[in-house]
């Protein structure tokens, strides 16, 4: 049975508030929100299971939200809510008037296993700033490497900006998490060469064969990588530069790296 939301002190807006602005909220209930009709539908094609729906119905028809519906479970609980309220949790005033509490996945290592015997894996260290990260997950998404594997986590992936400024690609990536030496150890263990961004005893990009599997490792334009990387690398590799700098934001190297791989596979 439908319900329907009208004040804002109502718990359920009270927790979706603190799900927004607090990790440790979604850490602690394993849930996180989800806004804008193309994210949740690209959530749910990512195997995302959604527990409450919440639509104004002032702004999306109830026919697109019976529509979205029949892509969730039976437990997903389907709630009307009012302008104001949704004027109250929305970010954005484009997103369709619909939002989501969902379920978090387990990111760790362990459930990650390559599913190709030349993987492709694009492998950011401590990244930080979420539009960042959501920069290198549409990077990801667009080269459609195999995996994306963040080392040293700085930022709770469920974080609203990374999903926003992901455009949804946090569900459309296979994505893990883990400590540089965990991650290094899993490289290892696969046979996955490991090709480090990063200026020391580097050779240009373009000389290396990608065709093999494949970890490109990228770090911060602050501090670049640890040393740890560094000592592990099967190579390091450079992109050249032309101009008065010697950096570029990592999701525009992640892209020039990736899609020289990319390239190097026919696509």
């Amino acid at each position: 049975m439908q319900k329907n939301i009208t004040s804002l002190q109502n718990p359920l807006i009270k927790q979706i508030i603190l799900l927004q602005e607090k990790s440790r909220e979604r850490r602690k209930t394993n849930l996180f929100v989800i806004e804008g009709l193309r994210e949740i539908s690209l959530a749910l094609k990512g195997g995302y299971a959604l527990k409450t729906l919440l639509f104004c119905p002032e702004i999306i028809s109830e026919e697109d939200v019976f529509k979205l519906k029949e892509s969730c479970n039976n437990e997903t609980e389907l709630i009307e809510i009012t302008s104001e309220i949704y004027e109250k949790l929305a970010y954005r005033s484009s997103t369709e008037g619909i939002l989501a509490v969902a379920h978090t996945k387990d990111l760790s290592l362990l459930n990650y296993k390559p599913q190709t015997t030349n993987s492709l894996i694009l492998i950011a260290e401590a990244p930080e700033k979420p539009g960042n990260i959501g920069a290198l997950l549409r990077t990801a998404d667009a080269a459609n490497v195999d995996a994306v594997i963040i080392a040293n986590p700085k930022t709770d992936l469920y974080n609203p900006n990374i999903i926003r400024s992901s455009v949804g690609c946090l569900f459309t990536n296979t994505i893990a998490t883990g400590s540089t030496s965990e991650i290094i150890s899993f490289l290892k263990q696969n046979n996955i060469n490991i090709y480090c961004a990063a200026l020391q005893a580097a050779v240009n990009y373009d000389t290396i064969d990608f065709k093999e599997s494949t970890a490109i490792v990228v770090g911060t334009e602050a501090t670049g990588l640890s040393e740890e990387w560094l000592k592990n690398s099967t190579q390091n590799i450079i992109i050249p530069m032309q101009g008065e700098i010697d950096s570029i934001n990592v999701s525009v190297a992640a892209g020039i790296l990736v899609f020289e791989a990319k390239r190097q596979r026919g696509f």
